[in-house]
């Protein structure tokens, strides 16, 4: 009989960041782990409700591991990987409903966790600073990017351009989601303030789905540059040849617990601009142009600087392979089973 419960609430989302860590190690580990998962999509407050009342009781005596940020208060047999704090680093990025369950929730939460799994040192140190936790209770085991992110053929790139109706230019590329912490609002400022020559030149190509308005802020994205588009949601099939057609790809985003875009293009050999907080620096090494995020005239220097520097972009692309080389889902997948192995046989 399988000892440890996997808490699958995230199967009721569409897949983007913490969704997307839980699918790939779910896949790696699915052989160890009884799954308990909603019959049906449960977004918002019914999502608590399962998690809270229904999770508890099909979980029984396993050790349970919660691997998005939060899981029921009535089990202390439990790990959690914490992805990042965020709703009480920067409240004034969420709504002020959301901000408050959090802010309730996540502190009874941690006293009650067996373990923590930190997604990088930074979520870690925000973990200490937030929660009653101690430090010998979290680890930390770091993110991955799937083997799936890679370069593609041109063929392949150019059936994605047509199917999310790209022109033929070159594009500066960014994947995220819309809302406030992914500074689009800089980003697009950033772009306005570039040469016309360059603006002509590129398009601006920004993917991702809008943040729940029960969730999150405005994102302030309300005027277009000219040669910037939005996609939206991009599927998940998609997104290498979306990243390998990319001139450059850039991510000035102001918080990440982990930051998986960066890497995702990295790997499939696209140059990145990116910024120089929170947990970024530890993603990217020095395989990336880093800026601010908080300073416009850093993300306008720092694209003009890719855009007109062909060997740069090159030498970027070259590092970049490398470090996404050393990042894997697989190592992830061992080094999480690891904790989740030795804190369950802690009850056997």
């Amino acid at each position: 009989m399988k000892s440890i419960t996997l808490n699958g609430r995230f199967y009721s989302h569409r897949p983007t960041g913490m969704q997307r860590y839980a699918i790939e190690l779910a896949s790696r580990l699915g052989d160890h782990l009884s799954v308990v998962r909603p019959n049906r999509p449960l977004r918002g407050g019914l999502g608590h409700v399962w998690e809270q009342c229904y999770l508890p009781l099909a979980t029984g005596k396993h050790l349970l591991w919660s691997p998005n940020n939060t899981g029921p208060l009535s089990i202390s047999r439990q790990v959690c990987t914490i992805h990042d704090l965020i709703p009480l680093d920067h409240p004034e990025w969420f709504t002020p409903r959301f901000v408050a369950l959090y802010k309730w929730l996540m502190p009874r939460l941690a006293k009650r966790l067996q373990h923590v799994i930190a997604i990088s040192d930074f979520t870690r140190q925000r973990i200490l600073e937030h929660l009653p936790i101690e430090p010998s209770k979290i680890s930390v085991v770091p993110n991955g990017v799937d083997k799936v992110f890679r370069p593609c053929p041109p063929e392949r790139v150019a059936e994605v351009r047509r199917r999310l109706d790209l022109d033929a230019r070159p594009y500066v590329l960014c994947v995220s989601s819309l809302e406030p912490r992914k500074n689009l609002k800089r980003l697009l400022a950033a772009w306005a303030r570039l040469p016309s020559s360059l603006q002509n030149e590129y398009q601006l190509v920004l993917a991702g789905a809008k943040g729940s308005a029960k969730v999150f802020g405005d994102a302030g994205l309300h005027d277009t540059p000219a040669n910037a588009c939005f996609t939206g949601y991009v599927n998940q099939g998609d997104l290498p040849a979306l990243y390998s057609g990319a001139a450059l790809f850039a991510y000035p985003s102001l918080y990440e617990g982990f930051g998986l875009p960066p890497l995702e293009a990295m790997a499939c050999g696209t140059p990145v601009l990116t910024s120089n907080a929170s947990s970024i620096p530890e993603v990217v090494g020095d395989a990336a142009i880093s800026v601010d995020p908080a300073n416009v005239d850093a993300i306008t220097e720092g694209l003009r600087e890719l855009m007109t520097n062909e060997d740069l972009r090159k030498r970027l692309a070259a590092k970049g392979f490398d470090r996404a080389a050393q990042l894997s889902w697989d190592n992830t997948a061992r080094l999480t089973w690891a904790v989740l192995a030795r804190e369950s046989a802690l009850w056997n």
